[in-house]
């Protein structure tokens, strides 16, 4: 079968669909959707993706529903990261389906559930968001008749495990072991930088996360518009704002500030990589690969402004007492989940059971912590008033 035309024009450097590596296990492709636009809609319906509705990353759910999801904020990095690839000639649904497949494996409560699953976890090999995606990718989600997992395109798998740059380097041991697992079946050539579609999807989730962060921080009161004041950056952004629009209403002023940062953070990106590009002249993603550097990047000052900006954030906002009682109560809320299901793993539903019959210690810690993993923020609450509180019987459950 012919793989769909591409629907708009590609640089020369950018991930072409027609010259996909393929799939681990082989498919008839679409003939109305490229192979990465297939990608994009199978993250999209995968059970993962759905639960990040419910999945907070700094704020439980129950604080507020105005403060970002881990779903709104994948949705609004896969806006920024189709921006940037549009105008750097670069596969949009690539960027798109990296953008919205890089937060599935995250756990409930934000990087508290994490800190705390890993916690549990240390003497199994721990716990670690970016290695849980790939394996809901390709183990965890199980829906095809064929196979477990999406069975997505190489380029997407490379792109979620290398967002970050190469993994293996001198010490492959240092890689994590589910990774190593997988790609010794399917090799994702971890020595080497990814495609510029997953650079770009990389640094649009940290355009995204810091840019919100200070919004949500400021509609919940952990900071105000004069503590950011000082800041370089967003100092100088809060006054032309104010100059250009006097009075404006506190609302109003947080958005048009916000929506500025993010404009300058993606424009200062844009410009950088350009240049990067115009020196390297990269003819194809596998001289993007090659490089051996990242071409997509901030400037320098950018960098700098980026580091002020998050040593606020972990001052003001991470580190709020505020913020600190509920993820201390949220670590303990995963850690007691933990223990009970490992204690007792009758407690599993009966399609956990099954899957867990027969395992050692440490497959069956996995288990577990798979299964925590992927609970939301309000099930995780439920699953702990179910099992602790004496005091209160919740009739049913719901089985993930």
């Amino acid at each position: 079968m012919t793989v769909p035309a591409q629907p708009y024009a590609l640089a020369p450097f950018a991930t072409r669909p027609d010259q996909t590596r393929g799939r681990l296990h082989p498919e008839t492709e679409s003939p109305t959707r490229t192979p990465f636009q297939r990608d994009r809609d199978r993250v999209v319906h995968a059970a993962a993706f759905r639960r990040l509705k419910h999945k907070t990353q700094v704020f439980v759910a129950h604080e507020g529903d105005n403060f970002r999801t881990r779903l709104t904020h994948s949705l609004e990095v896969a806006q920024i990261a189709r921006s940037i690839s549009r105008v750097l000639g670069l596969n949009e649904d690539l960027a798109e389906a990296l953008a919205l497949a890089h937060d599935l494996g995250h756990t409930p409560f934000g990087h508290a559930g994490e800190d705390a699953l890993n916690a549990v976890m240390a003497a199994h090999g721990g716990f670690d968001h970016n290695v849980q995606t790939l394996r809901i990718l390709t183990r965890l989600e199980r829906k095809y008749a064929e196979f477990d997992g999406l069975n997505l395109t190489w380029e997407t798998l490379e792109g979620v495990v290398k967002h970050n740059g190469p993994l293996s380097g001198p010490n492959i041991d240092a890689v994590p072991e589910p990774i190593r697992d997988y790609v010794a079946g399917h090799d994702l050539e971890l020595d080497t930088y990814p495609g510029a579609e997953a650079q770009v999807a990389a640094l649009a989730d940290d355009i995204a996360y810091n840019n919100h962060d200070i919004d949500d921080g400021l509609r919940a009161g952990l900071f105000t518009l004069d503590d950011l004041r000082d800041l370089p950056l967003a100092g100088p952004t809060i006054r032309v704002v104010e100059a250009a629009y006097p009075g404006l209403e506190q609302p109003r002023l947080i958005h048009e500030t916000v929506r500025r940062l993010i404009d300058h953070m993606v424009t200062d990106l844009l410009d950088e990589t350009q240049a990067r590009l115009a020196d390297a002249a990269p003819g194809s993603v596998e001289e993007i690969r090659e490089l051996g550097r990242p071409v997509v990047a901030f400037s320098q000052e950018m960098i700098s402004h980026d580091k002020a900006l998050r040593s606020f954030l972990g001052e003001r906002m991470y580190r709020h007492h505020m913020v600190q009682r509920m993820t201390a109560k949220a670590g303990r809320v995963v850690g007691d989940l933990f223990e009970a299901f490992v204690s007792d793993p009758g407690l599993l539903p009966a399609e956990w059971r099954a899957r867990g019959e027969g395992r050692d210690e440490a497959r069956a810690a996995r288990l577990v912590a798979d299964y925590i993993a992927g609970m939301t923020d309000s099930f995780a609450l439920s699953e702990h008033q179910r099992l602790f509180d004496t005091g209160t019987l919740i009739p049913g459950t719901i089985t993930l």
